[in-house]
């Protein structure tokens, strides 16, 4: 039967809506379709070509050049030199142990170098570059390249690898770089992907450690074309790092050489500051280590050598050894009470020899006594009982007090290993630390620097420093970075009272120019030179009452772990102070016979910024002087030869 034609219209309507609804929704889905096919071909174009060849393009890191350290002369203290080496990408070697015997018959690697390329490969992700030998010579490279098609995954390279020229002179301060290690990934929170790479070198100590971030710089990258086997076929491009920069150090490396040969024979450091700015012209601890031995990783012998040696090459004295600081902390007694005014420069104590404080007695180095001393021949003879008395008037707060304005019992903030903070000792600190209450004896032990008193050759030459200008001198290691130069370290004035530093000064010129005082025999006679100091002596062990009775055992007669140590504090010109110098040697004896001439010695060479006349001298000193200079500057020149050598 027909459909009405009502119904036929009603049907073709019905039939146009669908067909449109469906045209609709197939010319979106087309829509859509290009958008994301111009997308995939267009804007992510590199992406996917980047997928597409991810099987014959490598990307890789590019180590950046280390930045460079120099003197303040801008002679170079630690340098990158072209090292040639051979890596190996696990995942382009295929058999990797049959690669490496290939490898073998080519360029002779011990087995154990192997076996530790070995056991790298294996912890690190396959596509990571791990180095199977390095420091090779030009010829095995020529080698490695001509045979290149038969050892894949195996490249040559040339890379960059720390070296310190100078050695020795300057290991405990600029420190040295090592193979970055499991270890140090644990302890250090730094996503560098360049701590991924095997053997990639970081500062282990000195300024390489504390400016590692500096010195390290930013990878590069460079995509690299491979063939099946794994061989690298061409370099497609490259985006350079950004090497580190440069430090300039406060150092001069001549007078640091020359501290460092002064101390030969001895377990010491010194320090010399320039007054002007507070750079730290020498920081140096005796014996030292060639630091270039811990670049590619110490051996087991080298490393057994430095640590049993009973002089502690390895450690800084300079900055992190500290020591009773003896009669050079006479200095902050006598101010402490000064300032305080509990004794006026002319009053006179007595000395027989000794004082008795809470039943204790408290013996003078002069067993006979000083007789009625003031303050100004009690520095200049070092009278002991003197600062037994003035200690108890003014008590140990303040005392300590006027210790940490000078410098000591402070941790100065410098970009080295171990800066030790040393201790200048209050009522507070024993009571927090040991527990127990502060007594009259340990303020009386403390008054001529024994006891709890501690103190580094660092915080003595700043301690001298502070008294030689009366303003806040703070050592500065580091002069400039990247050629912008660091704050001066000479602050504002102390605020001390300037009448009593000048007769601070002249007590301390007359210990070095008095013929009473006690390094008249290290003076400096040069005009415009003299220098003044303070000689320091401490204990190490306990005098009993017995040998007092029989006579206190010499030095020189006692094993070396028991003789006292030597101290002296200095600065120079007296009429317009340039340096400030501190020796401590260790177990030296006396320090107007051990540590003076060694302190009188290394500010002349400041003084005269190099070998000084031989007029500088007393007349009796000038042979041994010239003897003196004579073995330092065959030793300097030796090194010298070394060094080219290397």
């Amino acid at each position: 039967m027909k459909k009405p034609q009502r119904d036929s219209g009603e049907s073709a309507r019905r039939l146009s809506r669908r067909a449109m609804l469906l045209g609709t929704v197939q010319l979106g889905i087309v829509g859509v379709l290009g958008w994301r096919m111009q997308s995939m071909q267009v804007e992510q174009a590199d992406q996917f070509r980047l997928l597409a060849e991810e099987n014959r393009i490598n990307i890789r890191l590019i180590p950046p050049a280390r930045g460079l350290i120099f003197d303040r002369n801008g002679l170079p203290l630690a340098e990158n030199e072209q090292n040639y080496r051979v890596v190996m990408v696990r995942e382009d070697a295929g058999d990797v142990e049959d690669t490496l015997n290939r490898l073998t018959q080519l360029v002779d690697i011990p087995q154990d170098t192997l076996d530790r390329a070995l056991e790298e490969m294996n912890r690190r992700s396959p596509f990571v570059p791990v180095t199977i030998a390095d420091r090779l010579k030009w010829e095995d490279v020529a080698k490695i390249n001509i045979n290149a098609p038969a050892l894949p995954g195996i490249t040559a390279e040339v890379g960059l690898s720390r070296h310190y020229a100078l050695g020795e002179d300057i290991a405990h301060v600029v420190g040295y770089v090592g193979p970055v290690s499991d270890y140090d990934l644990s302890r250090i929170d730094d996503q560098d992907p360049l701590l991924q790479i095997p053997k990639f070198q970081i500062g282990k100590t000195g300024v390489e450690n504390k400016l590692e971030h500096t010195l390290r710089g930013s990878a590069g990258t460079k995509r690299i074309e491979v063939n099946a086997l794994g061989r690298v076929m061409r370099e497609l491009d490259r985006q350079e790092g950004i090497p580190g920069k440069d430090i300039q150090l406060a150092l001069d490396a001549r007078l640091q050489a020359y501290a460092q040969a002064r101390m030969d024979g001895e377990s010491a450091g010194a320090v010399v500051i320039d007054l002007e700015d507070g750079d730290l012209r020498a920081i140096a601890s005796a014996p030292a280590f060639d630091p270039n031995l811990f670049v590619r990783g110490i051996s087991v012998k080298d490393w057994t050598d430095l640590n049993e040696n009973i002089y502690r090459p390895l450690a800084a004295k300079a900055a992190q050894g500290t020591y009773p600081p003896g009669s050079t902390f006479k200095m902050v007694t006598a101010l402490a009470a000064l300032e305080a005014g509990v004794i006026s420069p002319e009053e006179t104590v007595y000395c027989p020899g000794y004082t008795d404080v809470a039943d204790i007695r408290f013996h003078c180095w002069k067993r006979a006594g000083h007789g009625n001393i003031n303050f100004h021949e009690s520095l200049k003879q070092s009278c002991d009982c003197y600062y037994y008395e003035v200690s108890q008037r003014v008590g140990i707060d303040k005392m300590a007090e006027m210790a940490r304005k000078l410098g000591l019992g402070i941790k100065h903030d410098l970009p080295i290993s171990a800066v030790a903070r040393g201790l200048a000792p209050d009522k507070t600190w024993k009571a927090e630390v040991r527990g127990e209450d502060w007594r009259i004896g340990d303020t009386v032990n403390a008054s001529i620097g024994q006891g709890y008193v501690l103190s580094s050759p660092l915080q003595l030459a700043v301690m001298a420093a502070r008294i030689a200008t009366g303003h806040e001198i703070t050592p500065r290691l580091i002069k400039s970075v990247d050629g912008i130069e660091e704050p001066s370290g000479r602050g504002e004035s102390l605020g001390l009272n300037e009448n009593i530093l000048r007769r601070m000064r002249q007590s301390m010129n007359d210990v070095c120019n008095h013929r009473r005082g006690t390094a008249y025999r290290s003076r400096i006679i040069a005009d415009g030179m003299r220098m003044a100091g303070k000689t320091g002596t401490s204990q190490v062990r306990r005098i009993t009452a017995e040998e007092r009775a029989r006579g206190v055992t010499r030095n020189e007669d006692l094993p070396w772990e028991r003789r006292d140590h030597a101290l002296f504090v200095s600065f120079a010109p007296v009429e317009n102070p340039r340096f400030a110098v501190a020796v401590v040697v260790e177990h030296g004896g006396g320090g107007s016979k051990a540590a003076a001439p060694i302190a009188r010695d290394i500010m002349l060479q400041a003084l005269y910024d190099g070998e000084p006349p031989l007029d500088a001298y007393p007349s009796a000193e000038r042979d041994r002087a010239r003897e003196q200079q004579e073995r330092i500057r065959a030793r300097l020149a030796e090194a010298n030869r070394g060094q080219d050598r290397a």
